[in-house]
């Protein structure tokens, strides 16, 4: 199997939208293979730069290996040619140790490189978060994964979604390795650590992509030096999306800032307490927008949202001009 490399996977990112694609359970928790199939063979008509599966969005390390297996073999097999899959690798929740955690993300990111990913979302390995000596170790994980010969996207993630802060000397360590492409940020609430953070790689990176993961502000993280997106909203309204980043880089202020601000409103419909419900929410928009059933809708490991939110987003959708169904 052919691998990209590096410089190909760069150049496929750069101003490119990143979808990190939900899975399509039913209420039993099981995958609708149905469903799956219709949503992938729906996004590949999509103007993407490719999908990211086994991400949060995707419930990565949620899932049994063979619902792994399952979901990739679904993008590999059904995206057009020239699109990226980039698959999420991490260790096991429930790891006890730095060196079992390792395991089981290089276990991961194995199955990944062997089934046809184009490159790794490595998740923060939170469970080093206490230990002394946590940045050597964290740089060690990802060294291992580096070692895999698969480009790599670094992950900061804000904590309380399962990641862990990134000292600046860690940050510098893990950007000069040459795997890595660049690094997705999603800070949610924290404006001024993606500042510095994109402030850092301007200075000291500039080879490096910045990728925004920032669903609550898209558009002013295109505007702090963002030059791709790798986000869970980019499973619905792609276009949407797609468009505004594209006004961006084209250099069309008064459009991306109309589009900005539909996005902006999107991203509050979808990205509120509780949190983790956003992947729910993301499905309940896939079932107005017409790509998929409410019986196909099902998150196992969310939260139970009440019906009032289900309508409130169709009437977002309305006031975007993005309902598909009457």
């Amino acid at each position: 199997m052919k691998r990209i490399s590096v410089e190909e996977c760069h150049s496929r990112l750069l101003h490119g939208l990143i979808p990190a694609v939900p899975v399509m359970f039913n209420a039993s928790g099981e995958i609708d293979r149905a469903a799956q199939e219709r949503y992938v063979e729906f996004m590949s008509r999509q103007p993407i730069a490719g999908v990211a599966v086994w991400a949060h969005t995707g419930r990565g390390l949620r899932m049994s290996r063979e619902q792994r297996l399952q979901i990739l073999e679904n993008w590999t097999g059904g995206l057009k040619p020239g699109k990226l899959v980039i698959a999420g690798v991490g260790g096991a929740p429930d790891s006890q140790d730095a060196s079992t955690f390792a395991a089981s993300a290089l276990g991961m990111a194995r199955d990944a490189a062997t089934n046809g990913a184009d490159a790794f979302l490595v998740y923060p390995p939170r469970s080093f978060g206490d230990a002394a000596h946590r940045d050597r170790l964290a740089f060690e994980y990802h060294h291992q994964l580096a070692a895999l010969g698969i480009p790599i996207i670094l992950f900061y993630l804000y904590e309380a979604a399962g990641g862990m802060d990134y000292s600046p000397d860690l940050l510098r360590w893990l950007l000069a390795l040459p795997e890595v492409v660049g690094i997705k940020l999603a800070t949610l609430d924290s404006v001024m650590t993606y500042q510095d953070i994109a402030n850092l790689l301007a200075r000291e990176f500039p080879l490096k992509l910045l990728i925004t993961g920032e669903d609550r502000f898209f558009g002013y993280s295109l505007m702090c030096g963002a030059q791709a997106a790798l986000v869970g909203m980019g499973s619905v309204c792609t276009t949407l999306q797609h468009n505004m980043m594209a006004a961006w880089f084209a250099g069309k202020p008064k459009e991306f800032l109309d589009l900005s601000s539909k996005v902006d409103q999107l991203g509050r419909a979808l990205f509120v307490a509780p949190m983790e419900g956003y992947i729910r929410r993301v499905l309940w928009v896939m079932v107005h927008q017409g790509a998929l059933s409410r019986e196909s809708a099902h998150d196992p490991w969310g939260p139970e949202l009440d019906e009032s939110e289900f309508i409130q987003l169709k009437e977002t959708l309305r006031a975007l001009g993005e309902l598909h169904t009457p």
